[in-house]
């Protein structure tokens, strides 16, 4: 069955001393140089619209591949991906989620989890307007969630093109994720996706006046908090545990069709439990699951290498027959 017991991961340079470090040193350090993307602008079913960044090289294969909570096509666990894509003759495009595109989207609502609307909306534009024979999902974080949920949800009815998929460090049940951001040990990234979040709130506040309650938005220093009042609230559910709950990807992942590796590592700070789909694999001939001891959160580095060994990883499994 394809869960993988035996992971290739040689781990990480020596002064990475475990998942923090392995998380938050790459975040900071690392770059990646010589990306060049083309943006291209496209509009939604809901009249808003999404920033689509390619970087092409002529090939019939395309990588689609949708970032993390808070990023953008220009983090580095994206750059790495386009580049090492391209440099093997296979066209890139990273999406952005609305907002994170470096403009405000037009709608009230934001981004989420469970977005796989608007990953969806870039799959068929992509197939309307461009002419690949083969196309692969990569999926970073929530990019991952996105992108497992798009997969369960279409199901055997997924466009003949799309290929493959492969996610890493991704959340594979939201609520074990989320449960993780209450751990003391973890205020560093509550913190920082926190402070990132109440921002863009504000923003929206400021272009749909009276939609949220300001002064509490001011005051709010933890996720449940923030999820309860604004995230479920912005997006139409009742609070953070019914949000956590409806968009959390495992309730489509059985529903996938296509060959799809899953890499979390276990020593990744922000997942927990369920967030490793171990039964699930095991009786699931499409889902890969490769759980490396150590990687840390879109970690994952080698000592003295440009491409993380995740990057590498996902262009084997994707880009083999």
């Amino acid at each position: 069955m394809p869960l993988i017991k035996q992971s290739t991961y040689p781990g990480p340079p020596i002064h990475y001393f475990n998942g923090h470090f392995e998380t938050i040193l790459p975040s900071v350090f690392r770059k990646i140089t010589g990306v060049v993307y083309q943006r291209e602008r496209i509009g939604t079913p809901d009249r808003d619209f999404l920033d689509l960044d390619w970087s092409k090289t002529g090939s019939k294969k395309l990588l689609i591949i949708s970032h993390g909570l808070e990023g953008s096509s220009e983090r580095h666990y994206v750059t790495g991906l386009v580049k090492l894509f391209n440099d093997h003759q296979v066209d890139a495009l990273a999406w952005n989620n609305r907002s994170c595109s470096g403009e405000m989207n037009l709608q009230q609502v934001l981004y989420h989890h469970g977005a796989s609307h608007d990953l969806k909306t870039v799959i068929k534009h992509v197939l309307a307007t461009e002419e690949y024979e083969e196309i692969y999902l990569a999926g970073i974080s929530m990019g991952g969630a996105q992108t497992l949920k798009y997969l369960g949800e279409e199901g055997n009815n997924l466009p003949e093109q799309i290929k493959k998929a492969a996610v890493y460090s991704t959340p594979c049940n939201l609520p074990d994720s989320a449960a993780t951001l209450r751990f003391p040990v973890n205020i560093f990234y509550k913190n920082k996706f926190l402070a990132k979040l109440k921002v863009k709130m504000a923003n929206k506040a400021k272009q749909f006046p009276g939609i949220i309650d300001e002064a509490l938005l001011q005051k709010v220093s933890d996720f449940d908090t923030f999820d309860d009042h604004f995230t479920a609230k912005l997006h139409g559910f009742k609070d953070a545990s019914d949000f956590y709950h409806q968009v959390s990807p495992d309730n489509w992942m059985e529903e996938i069709s296509i060959p799809t590796l899953i890499v979390n590592a276990q020593n990744d700070p922000l997942l927990i439990d369920r967030c490793y789909p171990v039964e699930l694999s095991a009786l699931h001939e499409m889902i890969y699951l490769e759980m490396p001891k150590r990687g840390g959160h879109t970690g994952f580095a080698v000592k003295g290498q440009e491409f993380t060994w995740v990057e590498r990883r996902l262009l084997e499994f994707l880009d083999s027959k």
